[in-house]
């Protein structure tokens, strides 16, 4: 593999890859606090019907794709096709829960909420689903074929 101009792009899409998936996580992880501590009635304001799942699926997105970045980084260290696959599909993994996520979001939007930190978990998700496909490109565009 060539250490061409996709490996600076891998590395700066992984470490906004991961801060985002490590903000997900923590604000994920307070509103299922927020459900265990109050119950599903009054846990947070402007709660809806998507709410619960979008959550769920958020904390479990966030985990497998900062999971994936760990991935990530040991194929940035070494930059060969030994590490590729691992790195490649781990973040193909992460890439579909946060398309999950992504529907999950789109149903919270639609049906309206009124709490800020569920508004900036919705767009950390969608952000994430772009830039998670941005660096798969990164990591398969430093492939090159054997002539």
């Amino acid at each position: 593999m060539a250490n061409g101009p996709m490996r600076p792009a891998a590395s700066f899409l992984l470490l906004l890859n991961f801060c985002m998936y490590a903000v997900v996580l923590g604000i994920g992880a307070w509103a299922m606090n927020r459900f265990i501590n109050y119950g599903a009635s009054g846990a947070i304001a402007g709660a809806n019907a998507a709410t619960l799942y979008f959550v769920l699926v958020s904390l479990i997105a966030g985990t497998v794709g900062a999971a994936a970045c760990l991935f990530g980084l040991t194929h940035l260290r070494s930059w060969g096709p030994d590490s590729l696959p691992a790195a490649a599909l781990a973040a193909a993994v992460a890439w579909s829960l946060t398309i999950l996520d992504l529907g999950f979001a789109s149903k919270h939007i639609r049906l309206h909420t009124s709490s800020e930190r569920l508004r900036t978990l919705e767009a950390l998700v969608i952000i994430l689903s772009g830039t998670m496909l941005l660096y798969i490109a990164a990591l398969h565009g430093s492939v090159q074929k054997a002539a």
